[in-house]
């Protein structure tokens, strides 16, 4: 699949390689989001060399490494190193002489520093003096976010302050989904993303099945013996050190418990010991912490959690509680399953495709985007009062957004979009915008029969204006 998207991340890298003096790049992020596919990309630009770590014994690592290197500097093929402090002094001393800069990538970095435990500390060392006194360039990454964490961002950790790039590669947007994929019809892009979401992998696997979504879905994930059929359970057992026992959260989740109290009574936990396995959730990129529009983050009193990933709700939805079925049942009955759970998917998925549009307007054709520029849009919702789907405010401060977000396969006509608008109005105005002197109402629908991108003085928003937000 062609390479799209990431230009800010790889702007921020090649701006590394153009420092006389190198310098360290640490790249984070959930598993399967691409930091792979990023680094061999730049690796490729810059005739740099990569290497990647497995779980093994030290010794085998640093063959393995040593291996690599090789590739560029044949010495490392024979010679015997008797730690990982003499094989980077040999490799500075090599890049010296060669008048190499890098970029050396060390991939899944914290592989090895679960059986190298010193390897952070003798890495901080190489990177202050050898490393620096040639203008290496170097990058590590890890998709273990607890991990990397503690080595760069814990004041307390040996490379602390040491990394001139800090990169979260996060999942790509539906404007890259729709490049990647190459399916045009917008509403057959939001079905797929409600799938996929924005992680690259997932897309290879779908991309034979072209804008063929549910026969996508079937033979991917609802088939037994298809490739991401126990997706959540690798990706929780492959980080260091394992998550498995966070699973019985994320089932709680998908099954419709988002309050912490709401959690624990199904789990049979008391809710005060869920703060420690919910923040490492969220800090894996699996779970989201959701607060009213305008309210502190620091605020916890109405906080609700959900899962993240659209790939991922899927899942906890289709597969996850029916487990026994899936084993036995025909595709025809896999697909009747999955068209069940498809419309309510579907709908979450596109309500959270248009609170992200918000922020990303800025084309000045939109009427969005000449209304703002606007501030990360929200949900606000208050014990049993109204609840509106997107809530903003312009930066300035002179504008308020309030959105409704309507889902369906088919086009909405205007006298059901007349309907929709009428009840946004009955909501009448949130608190925190009470004193806004312009309130700007839109529709956010996949498509208008007519087209429509105005109606009764409300602003209309669809699937290919949600799409192509950010472009």
């Amino acid at each position: 699949m062609e390479f799209v998207g990431r230009h800010e991340e790889m702007e921020r890298l090649d701006s590394l390689c153009r420092r006389r003096q190198g310098g360290l790049a640490v790249l984070t992020g959930r598993r399967r989001v691409g930091k792979t596919r990023l680094l061999v990309e730049w690796n490729r630009r810059h005739d740099g060399l990569y290497t990647v770590a497995d779980q093994s014994a030290p010794e085998i690592q640093r063959r393995y490494f040593c291996e690599a290197l090789a590739g560029r500097f044949p010495v490392f093929q024979e010679a015997t190193f008797r730690d990982w402090r003499a094989i980077l002094k040999a490799l500075a001393q090599q890049a010296e002489a060669g008048r190499w800069k890098g970029p050396l990538i060390l991939d899944e970095f914290p592989f090895l520093v679960a059986s190298s435990p010193e390897l952070p500390s003798v890495v901080q060392h190489w990177i202050d003096h050898d490393a620096a006194s040639v203008g290496l360039v170097v990058a590590i990454a890890g998709s273990s976010q607890r991990m990397m964490h503690g080595l760069v961002l814990d004041s307390s950790a040996p490379l602390y302050g040491r990394a001139v790039e800090m990169i979260e590669v996060k999942p790509l947007r539906m404007a890259d989904f729709t490049a990647a994929t190459g399916i045009t019809d917008p509403v057959t892009c939001v079905k797929a993303f409600t799938a996929w979401g924005g992680i690259p992998r997932y897309w290879e696997l779908a991309e034979p099945f072209a804008a063929r979504v549910d026969e996508a879905v079937d033979r991917c994930v609802l088939d037994p013996l298809s490739p991401l059929h126990s997706e959540p359970d690798r990706l929780l057992l492959d980080e260091v050190p394992p998550a498995l026992a966070l699973r019985p959260i994320l089932d709680a989740i998908g099954l419709g418990a988002h309050r912490p109290s709401e959690i624990a009574a199904r789990i049979g936990q008391p809710a005060t010991s869920l703060a420690r396995p919910l923040t490492r959730l969220t800090e894996m990129g699996l779970v989201r912490r959701e607060i009213p529009f305008g309210e502190s983050e620091k605020s916890g009193k109405r906080a609700l959690y959900r899962i993240a990933d659209p790939f991922m709700r899927m899942w906890f939805r289709t597969v996850a509680p029916h487990r026994a079925l899936l084993a036995q049942a025909p595709a025809a009955v896999r697909r009747n399953l999955w068209a069940k759970e498809r419309p309510g998917l579907c709908a979450s998925a596109w309500e959270e495709l248009c609170r992200q549009s918000v922020v990303l307007a800025v084309d000045a054709r939109a009427p969005l985007a000449r209304k703002g520029p606007w501030a990360p849009a929200a949900r606000y919702w208050q014990g049993r009062g109204p609840e509106w789907d997107v809530v903003s405010r312009s930066l300035d401060a002179k504008r308020g957004l309030l959105g409704e977000v309507k889902w369906s396969d088919r086009a909405f006509r205007r006298a059901d979009l007349g309907q929709v608008a009428d009840g946004l109005r009955r909501k009448g105005v949130p608190p925190m915008l009470a004193k806004v002197p312009e309130i700007v109402y839109c529709l956010f629908v996949p498509k208008a029969e007519d087209g429509a991108r105005e109606l009764d003085g409300m602003l209309v928003v669809d699937a290919t204006a949600v799409a192509a937000a950010g472009t």
